[in-house]
């Protein structure tokens, strides 16, 4: 079927039972290293919250949220969480975080829009970290710092598990390649986004990829981005080439959140100038929350890579279209 991908050959080291030892030792080691290597603080977070918060990430702005009412106050509604990028921002003023302090917490959404394939699911799981930093911090080299921070926790676990486990090699370059999505539009200017990323990531191994949301020379956006959380000039993805797959992987995104100067400018590009006045648009115009600077990570995209699996199905339990079950069956890939 159209939506997935069938590597030649492929069998699966390890069964089900072991998959799930394995998905454990994958968490276990890479969520302790990555608290210790940014200064992060485990908390809890909402699976949900209300529309008129502002608080729920819009994402490209089409996708529709799950939504439901609430019996005991009047029907009140209520959505499911895309991820948690501006809940974070409140919660480090909440919870009385310093500069140079930050938290992480695991993020459970549901993406209904979502067209299922072999990395994508209607399920997603993935840490959500933030961390407060100074105004003076809002700015590439810091940005580029932090990305080394966290690609050293995925090398560092890549080597874990290759100790772990004798039939993982190591795939991860020493270095991460940062271009931003202009130079990468100069680059590859006759072909798709999706397709320049594929050939960036498949020439360096692991490639950041930067400044995505606004416009590119061409009139063209790389990728969309919710206007009222990342800095569109401040924010990354990062993209290993995963041979398993013979794909750009992305594992991360991230940036430094939009202060009161970028937040007024990109709500005019996007054409959406009335969130303004939702109350967390409006706590950074009145420079009530501190800056900050956060990401995601995916708990089943690193455990997939990690344990070398051929789909995200492998690795979380979720619902797939049963042809892709019965065609995924017949070729080894046993989906959860």
């Amino acid at each position: 079927m159209e939506n997935l991908k069938i590597p030649k050959n492929y069998e699966s080291a390890l069964d089900l039972h072991d998959t799930q030892v394995g998905i454990k030792t994958v968490k276990d080691f890479f969520q302790g290293m990555l608290s210790t290597r940014l200064n992060l603080q485990r908390v809890t977070a909402p699976l949900f919250v209300t529309p008129e918060s502002g608080l729920n990430d819009n994402l490209n702005g089409v996708e529709r949220p799950v939504a439901f009412d609430i019996l005991n106050e009047n029907q009140r509604p209520a959505e499911v969480v895309h991820s948690l990028a501006k809940w974070k921002r409140f919660a480090l003023k909440k919870y009385g975080f310093n500069v140079g302090e930050g938290l992480y917490t695991d993020m459970n959404a549901i993406r209904r829009d979502e067209v299922p394939d072999n990395i994508h699911s209607i399920f997603v799981d993935q840490w959500d970290w933030e961390k407060v930093i100074r105004k003076e911090d809002r700015n590439m080299d810091f940005l580029k710092a932090t990305v080394r921070d966290v690609y050293k926790v995925l090398r560092k676990t890549e080597k874990f598990m290759s100790i772990q486990y004798d039939y993982i090699e190591e795939l991860l370059p020493d270095d991460i390649f940062f271009i931003t999505t202009q130079e990468l539009e100069d680059m590859f200017p006759d072909n798709t986004p999706k397709e320049r990323e594929y050939y960036i990531a498949k020439a360096k191994g692991a490639v950041c990829i930067m400044q995505i949301g606004d416009e590119l020379a061409s009139g063209d956006k790389h990728d969309g981005r919710a206007p009222d959380y990342d800095d569109w000039q401040l924010n990354a993805d990062i993209i290993v080439y995963y041979p398993i797959l013979d794909i750009a992987l992305e594992l991360s995104s991230m940036g430094i959140r939009v202060d009161e100067e970028s937040l007024k400018t990109q709500l005019e590009k996007a054409g959406c100038t009335e969130r303004a006045q939702l109350p967390f648009q409006k706590a950074i115009l009145d420079k009530e929350l501190p800056y900050t600077i956060g990401g995601g990570i995916g708990q089943s995209r690193i455990c997939m890579f990690f344990l070398r699996k051929a789909h995200i199905g492998e690795v979380q339990c979720s619902i797939w279209p049963e042809e892709m079950v019965a065609e995924a069956s017949k070729n080894g890939i046993n989906l959860l």
